[in-house]
């Protein structure tokens, strides 16, 4: 995907990602519950969307399918955020979350399986 979503398409690719592809409709209840928009906000993201490459429509009831994976987003803005705020450099965003508090023994463990994989 060539283009950047932004937070507000970003809560519109949520609930694709969460609950598969679902209509339009579906989505604008879910982020009038969620985020109190109204229907003509959302259909105006979905569309964003759609001409970013992010989102796909089927009919009939304009179905809503996702064409990017979460996960490529995530990777995209885990990337920009390193690159942008720490000079590129995993390492530092790591001691940065690292030392934001107290991690749990179990936590530790995750983090110290993930690390070995690496190795």
């Amino acid at each position: 995907m060539a283009e950047k979503l932004f937070d507000s398409e970003l809560k519109v690719m949520g609930v694709l990602w969460r609950e598969g592809d679902t209509t339009a409709k579906h989505i604008a209840d879910v982020l009038i519950e969620q985020v109190g928009w109204n229907r003509n906000t959302t259909y105006t993201l979905i569309k964003r969307c759609m001409k970013k490459g992010a989102i796909a429509r089927k009919e009939p009831h304009f179905m809503c399918h996702a064409l990017v994976e979460k996960e490529a987003v995530q990777e995209a803005e885990t990337n920009e955020l390193i690159d942008r705020i720490y000079d590129g450099s995993e390492d530092k965003l790591f001691a940065a979350l690292l030392g934001r508090k107290k991690l749990s023994a179990e936590q530790i463990g995750r983090l110290k399986d993930i690390v070995g994989e690496l190795e």
